[in-house]
């Protein structure tokens, strides 16, 4: 969930009618403490599954800080509408949360299919068949394992109505479970709506050349998940320079395919202009020599 703003006295005696728990900030800008307190409530909101939280600018809905009797700020104001049982309340919300969840995942890749397992490695024959299947094609598609997280498990049969997995999604929208894979299979009709991978060499082309500068590294500048890229990170923080980074552990067909791409075996790799300088090695020396600074373009 996350943090909603109230921009009216209507808007706020709504929502405290309803059957929720309801966490209200009254705010300005200028008090140096309430900005700091709604970065606090953002990340409240991000774990929080019972209290619907709010934001309420106090000079801007007038009548409700003075109903409330609010003289100072940050002030947070905790409201509960029991028009139900907590129990019911508390379902609610989880039911609610778990909803967000499905929906964020069926739409985290053009295709996406919840199974038994991973791709390469599937835990029950029906999920078995559906990559195969999704794999003839040669589909650009992501996979869930609901055997590593029982709420969505259980939650996208309710979430879908469709109490078997596999099930499929293509662009946010739920095609079916293995057995309408296989008649859309044999009508050439599955082929049509599923999105196709593109061309490794195109891809990874498209990678190279997506900035002026470009690493390919484990993890990201601000979390290197290995010396080298960390010892890379550090060396170019004084150059001045602009550029972008592809996390490698993320994609194992990008992380073996530029290997032969480019024929260099090791990470990370830099490239300018969609050419390859090099590895760490030879950044160093580039470095020391002020080669490197010379050849990376400069923030403008």
């Amino acid at each position: 969930m996350s943090v909603g703003d109230i921009k009216s006295a209507d808007e706020f005696r709504q929502i405290i009618k309803e059957d929720q728990i309801t966490l209200v900030h009254f705010w300005v800008p200028w008090a140096k403490e309430c900005p700091v307190m709604n970065e606090a409530l953002e990340e409240l909101a991000k774990v929080e599954q019972e209290a619907a939280i709010y934001r309420l600018h106090a000079e801007d809905v007038l009548d409700i800080p003075s109903e409330y009797k609010v003289t100072a700020v940050p002030y947070l104001h905790l409201l509960f509408q029991r028009t139900s049982p907590r129990k019911n309340r508390r379902s609610l919300f989880h039911q609610n949360k778990i909803s967000q969840r499905c929906k964020a995942l069926i739409n985290s890749e053009p295709a996406i299919l919840f199974m038994k397992g991973h791709r390469d490695e599937p835990k029950c024959k029906f999920s078995r068949a559906a990559i195969a299947i999704l794999n003839s094609y040669n589909a650009d598609y992501g996979v869930f394992d609901i055997l590593l997280d029982d709420q969505i498990r259980e939650g996208l049969k309710e979430y879908s109505n469709w109490p078997t997995y596999p099930q499929l999604y293509v662009k946010g929208e739920f095609i079916g479970g293995v057995d309408i894979m296989k008649e859309m299979h044999e009508t050439k009709e599955l082929e049509e709506i599923l999105p196709k991978k593109k061309d490794l060499n195109v891809r990874l082309k498209e990678l190279i050349n997506q900035s002026p500068i470009v690493i390919f590294m484990k993890g990201n500048p601000s979390t290197p998940k290995c010396g080298f890229s960390k010892q890379l990170m550090e060396m170019l923080k004084p150059l001045n320079v602009t550029f972008t980074t592809f996390d490698i552990l993320e994609d194992e067909e990008v992380r073996q395919g530029l290997k032969t791409y480019s024929n260099w075996p090791t990470y990370p790799q830099l490239y300018v202009n969609g050419e390859l300088i090099g590895g760490l090695d030879i950044l160093k020396e580039m470095n020391e020599t002020k080669e490197l600074e010379a050849i990376l373009p400069k923030k403008e």
